[in-house]
């Protein structure tokens, strides 16, 4: 063996790059939602991602096997998954706060698309357009964005409804505002169906869960 060959066949690994961008993501724990509502059980930013991912994927399949819809279900739970990872730089801004003038609420969102690139520009150079896709709004189709937000405006009313059903009035006003909201979604029949079918058992204790 030549002295190249031996140094070839010997040289020491490059250390992987390293990548804080899940360290990061776990973080959404620790952000508590409902900032200003006095909640009878705290919830976390990273639980209710998975309660929205949760109900996008059962509102693409509703819409596809009861409407006729070509919802690509994948997509629909990908990007549900990573819908509030930007709050992991801006924080959970409440939305009386968020929607209070035309320019705040357009400075919020200019800080969350840069709090979306900030993120993916955490990762590998190699993965970061396929993270992007699913985080950064830009690049999320219309259609998928319009699923998403039903789906988050489900998982938030389904909070009002957990909370009244344990005693706390807290959140009477938003639960009426959210139905208002669910009311308006006519061009997602999927929706309708969900809410006609799931809802109510949210009211429900475990043993009338139980029952036969």
């Amino acid at each position: 063996m030549s002295d190249s060959d031996y140094r070839r066949d010997h040289r020491p690994e490059r250390p992987a790059e390293e990548s804080h961008f899940f360290a990061y993501l776990s973080r959404m724990k620790y952000i508590y939602r409902w900032g200003l509502m006095r909640n009878t059980r705290a919830e976390n930013v990273q639980e209710h991602s998975l309660q929205v991912a949760m109900i996008a994927h059962a509102l693409a399949v509703i819409g596809n096997q009861e409407f006729g819809e070509e919802n690509d279900v994948g997509r629909v739970v990908s990007v549900a998954l990573y819908h509030d990872s930007s709050e992991i730089i801006t924080g959970d801004l409440p939305t009386p706060v968020k929607y209070f003038r035309e320019d705040i609420r357009d400075s919020y969102k200019a800080l969350e698309a840069h709090a979306e690139r900030k993120i993916v520009g955490l990762l590998p150079d190699s993965l970061r357009d396929a993270f992007a896709e699913v985080i950064e709004s830009a690049r999320i189709e219309p259609e998928v964005q319009r699923l998403v937000k039903a789906a988050d405006s489900l998982s938030a009313y389904l909070k009002c409804i957990e909370e009244r059903a344990a005693g706390n009035q807290e959140f009477r006003r938003a639960e009426e505002f959210l139905r208002g909201k669910l009311d308006e979604m006519t061009d997602l029949p999927a929706v309708a169906y969900f809410r006609q079918r799931f809802v109510d058992a949210f009211e429900l204790t475990l043993d009338d869960l139980s029952h036969d």
